[in-house]
């Protein structure tokens, strides 16, 4: 990791470099990180914006969809011009209009349990920014057996949660045994959403990745912060790890392999690790 840093770098980062939480060495790594970035929409697009400007070196941006005019209320990425454009695309203009510090990464493809091992090693950090419950506990899964840091967002309507996920602490499965049987959470095209609301959340996730690239503050783990943006209010649920969490108790599973996430993402039968 290399300290130095050229006068524009300086000029653009001062804000971090007089922090004493941060400073010049903090920068630098956070220029030497890399990020993943699953889903460029509601809660993608602020992530991707903020850790472009905060200086992540590397962000690699997955989503396999494109840009409609439906998600403009939201997604502050993209722009009218943008509508029929891959997402990952526009992202990486974004990104490269806003800091030619960041090298973006695309991939134009659905996450996946046949890719997403493969997609995680290149990367220090998961950001979670989709919508639906098979790819939150595909992630959960693939950095948990990775042993990659995940930070979790999720909104509906009026209401958004966080949560972070570290190789040492408990993970989705502690919190959340199993997903909603298909069909009975909708989502935001059927019940709409308050268009600020992913965006702030998307930046609490990307608060806790800069915490932890950086190694400062007290990141959200085993934590779930719940936002209500009608009442303006926050709440903290704190859980544990589950000795029986088919992923990260005893005898968990050793593959995503062993999961159906096309059937409410359950794990029946987890075989040991080796």
């Amino acid at each position: 990791m290399s300290l130095s840093l050229d006068a524009t770098q300086l000029d653009r980062y001062s804000r971090h470099l007089i922090t004493d939480e941060i400073g010049p060495e903090g920068q630098a790594t956070l220029l030497d990180s890399s990020v993943l970035v699953v889903g460029a929409g509601g809660l993608g697009a602020p992530v991707i914006q903020y850790l472009a400007a905060a200086g992540v070196g590397t962000l690699g941006v997955v989503d396999d969809d494109v840009v409609e005019r439906s998600n403009l209320q939201r997604q502050v990425i993209h722009a009218d011009s943008d509508v029929g454009r891959p997402k990952v695309d526009s992202a990486a203009a974004f990104v490269a209009d806003l800091n030619p510090d960041v090298t973006v990464e695309t991939h134009d493809r659905r996450l996946s349990p046949d890719n997403a091992a493969e997609l995680i090693a290149d990367y220090d950090l998961v950001v979670d920014g989709s919508d639906n419950f098979p790819t939150r506990y595909l992630l959960n899964d693939a950095c948990r057996l990775a042993e990659v840091p995940l930070v979790n967002g999720a909104v509906y309507k009026f209401e958004g949660q966080v949560t972070t996920l570290v190789p040492d602490g408990p993970c989705y499965r502690c919190l959340f045994p199993e997903a909603p049987d298909p069909g009975t959470v909708p989502d935001c095209a059927t019940t709409g959403v308050l268009g600020v609301l992913p965006g702030t959340i998307g930046c609490l996730q990307a608060t806790e990745a800069v915490k932890l690239l950086v190694g400062v503050g007290d990141p959200l783990v085993g934590t779930l912060l719940s936002y209500d943006a009608m009442e303006l209010a926050t709440e903290r649920v704190p859980y544990q790890q589950s000795p029986d969490c088919p992923v990260c108790g005893e005898g968990g599973i050793d593959s995503i392999a062993a999961v159906d996430y096309s059937d409410g993402c359950g794990i029946d039968d987890p075989q040991p690790n080796a």
